[in-house]
């Protein structure tokens, strides 16, 4: 037994040293590797702009997974991108860019700010070549800002309009004798439809139909604006489903050439001036990002602080890519008490979440306007507990194709007693020591008495939610109840009714800070910051793979839809301030 137990401890303390060791030569690795020297972009450089690629707003930190060879642990933040896309008008390395327009994985206000960009950088008189072989809207409505946008002679232009769809629930868990018990206060208010209705209310109906209108109205003006033509006409070609191959979209020019890649990539060497035995210097935006100086970099004590807020609105500390009010709060008080930082820019992008949450993250940054300005600027989505936490603003940008309002509340308390005692033979039994000691169980329905106590609290929540947005756009309640009742509207819209006082881009916000800071020289800095290596080992991403693998196996739709059901056990009794679950139009 003596020798056994030197023999363990032995084994165990060369364990514990190679362990040791390997960690030191591990953090050794990843600290050459990431402290490699600036690479060099080379001459006659083409950015390539992949429109599949999904910018996030703030680079995602994942060097772990960028130094095992992860491609999308590299993509820069979408503000990056549109930063290195205006830094290359005057880079002389760069000749131009190639977008490659197939997909489009961003949402449609991250679209409009990359053709902005792209339009800017066309000024710079270098060339803007798109290409794809099966082009969806969403990626037309970027490429389409490019000198030349070509298709593949088999592949096609999706021209059939926007749909937006809901998947409903009502009738499974009519089945299964599972009853949701649902309250709400807001008549637009439609998060909760899928498990209360069959199909769309007249009232969902209306709501979905205009925001949707404005957001293809946008797509059709933007169209129009560049193949010198006008909205009419393309809506006939929709209408009329005149566009069904490639040589379609070429005959009522909404393409310049049908070409395979090769004559694309020809075309580019004419424009290098270049012999085609020759390679083309693609510059994926990654590399970019590592060569250019695309962020201000002056230096100055004064600064603007960019906050990130991305993902849905959670309790406590949350998890990666949600909104935790903990967190959140740390971060709005950091820069309130940092004397360096003279004015914040709050980005937000955010279907909502917890009403609660929102509140805690809307004091903040009450206290937080009180010293210095803020300014909101809102991307894709900024709905619901989004808009709560943007509301009491100096000042707020959208985008035109911004999803925003839906100023409205809702709260879930399933009641499974049929479905385990018709379905499953359990039932269940207890004690209490006080009527309400059980309120909220699943297990049993709530009684009239109960029903009022949680309808009360919705709409004590909903008047509080009201009364934010009242007290920062400076308007009547009343009036904000008109505009409210969950109703959901699109950024130039919403702006006529007061809900957003400018159409613009996170640049336009941010020269809107520095302005009302009074600043000549500042740097930015932006939060959440980036967690360290260490963190990164033990903390967050084992789950980004998990996440990776689940969504490569069943594909992202099918994963967007398990990503709700989750989303949705999380909100059960928690009242919430969020979107509809699956807002999203093809």
């Amino acid at each position: 037994m003596k020798n056994f137990f030197k023999i363990f401890f032995a084994s165990l303390l060369a364990l514990v040293v190679f362990t040791v060791i390997g960690i030191f030569v591990l953090i050794g690795f990843i600290a050459s590797a990431t402290s490699a020297e600036k690479p060099v972009i080379g001459r006659n450089a083409v950015l390539v702009l992949n429109l599949a690629d999904h910018f996030r707003e703030q680079k995602q930190d994942n060097t772990i997974a960028s130094l095992m060879g992860d491609a999308e642990a590299d993509i820069p933040g979408l503000y990056d991108v549109v930063r290195m896309i205006y830094s290359a008008r005057s880079d002389s390395s760069v000749k131009g860019i190639y977008v490659i327009c197939g997909s489009d994985n961003n949402g449609f206000a991250a679209s409009e700010e990359l053709r902005r960009a792209l339009l800017e950088f066309k000024r710079s008189n270098k060339f803007v070549i798109a290409y794809g072989e099966a082009i969806s809207q969403k990626a037309y409505y970027v490429a389409n800002a490019a000198d030349r946008l070509y298709c593949h002679p088999q592949g096609g232009v999706e021209w059939d309009g926007f749909a937006s769809g809901t998947l409903f629930m009502k009738g499974l868990l009519d089945k299964l004798e599972i009853k949701p018990q649902i309250f709400y206060a807001g008549k637009f208010k439609s998060a909760t439809e899928p498990l209360r209705e069959m199909q769309m209310t007249e009232a969902n109906k209306l709501q979905t139909s205009v925001w949707l209108g404005d957001l293809y109205n946008e797509f059709l003006a933007a169209a129009a604006a560049t193949r010198k033509t006008d909205t009419a006409t393309l809506r006939a070609l929709a209408v009329n489903g005149a566009i069904r191959t490639a040589h379609d979209a070429l005959q009522h020019q909404l393409v310049d050439g049908l070409r395979y890649d090769d004559e694309v990539k020809s075309e580019i060497f004419r424009r290098l001036k270049l012999n085609e035995e020759a390679a083309i210097n693609f510059v994926t935006l990654s590399d970019y990002a590592k060569a250019a100086d695309f962020k201000k970099s002056e230096y100055s004590e004064d600064k603007v602080a960019i906050i990130y807020a991305e993902g849905d609105i959670v309790d406590g500390k949350g998890d990666e890519n949600q909104v935790a009010s903990n967190e959140f709060r740390n971060i709005v008080r950091k820069a309130r008490f940092d004397k360096n930082v003279k004015a914040v820019v709050f980005r937000v992008n955010s279907p909502g979440g917890s009403a609660l949450a929102s509140d805690v993250i809307w004091r903040e940054l009450a206290l937080l306007r009180k010293e210095k300005p803020v300014v909101v600027s809102m991307g894709d989505v900024a709905a619901s507990g989004g808009y709560y936490i943007s509301c009491n603003a100096d000042s707020v940008f959208a985008g035109a194709a911004t999803i925003t309002g839906s100023i409205g509340v809702f709260s879930i308390i399933p009641d499974f007693q049929s479905f385990f005692k018709n379905k499953l033979g359990i039932t269940f039994d207890r004690v209490k020591t006080a009527p309400y000691a059980d309120m909220g169980s699943s297990d049993r329905p709530l009684t009239e008495t109960e029903k009022r106590f949680l309808q009360a609290s919705v709409d004590s929540i909903y008047y509080t939610f009201k009364s934010r947005v009242s007290e920062g756009r400076k308007k009547d309640i009343a009036f904000i109840d008109s505009i409210a009742q969950g109703r959901v509207w699109a950024g130039r819209r919403a702006k006529d009714v007061g809900l957003v006082d400018r159409i613009g881009t996170l640049q336009d916000a941010l020269d809107c800070a520095v302005r009302m800071a009074g600043l000549k020289e500042y740097q930015t800095r932006e939060y959440p910051e980036k967690k360290g290596l260490l963190e990164q080992l033990v903390g967050n991403y084992k789950r980004a793979i998990s996440k990776d693998l689940i969504r490569q196996e069943i594909g992202e739709k099918q994963f967007r839809m398990l990503k709700e059901v989750k989303n949705t056990e999380k909100m059960i009794g928690i009242p919430q301030a969020r979107l509809p679950f699956l807002l999203g139009f093809n």
